[in-house]
């Protein structure tokens, strides 16, 4: 499975409205993480979970969903995430 359906599946438990996973992995290579085997990606989520949530915790969410992958797999992610009325 692509690292990118990965996370995607992994995401689904925030039941987001919408998921853009942009791999930006080809721009790193040799870069120290890219060495190990961790990806490069932005992630933009729209997501009700997100609602009256602070930016700090939506992050928390997103990290907890994707679990181990952020151990491997991610080794750079930069979220935007956001609750459906701020779209």
């Amino acid at each position: 499975m692509a690292i990118v359906d990965a996370i995607q599946e992994k995401l689904a438990t925030l039941t987001p409205e919408s998921v853009e996973i942009l791999d930006e992995s080809g721009l790193h290579v040799g870069h120290a993480g890219a060495r190990d085997g961790g990806g490069h990606y932005q992630l933009v989520i729209v997501s009700g979970a997100f609602s009256g949530q602070p930016l700090q915790a939506r992050h928390r969410m997103v990290y907890a969903a994707l679990g181990t992958l952020m151990h491997r797999e991610i080794h750079a992610l930069a979220i935007k995430a956001y609750a459906p009325d701020e779209i």
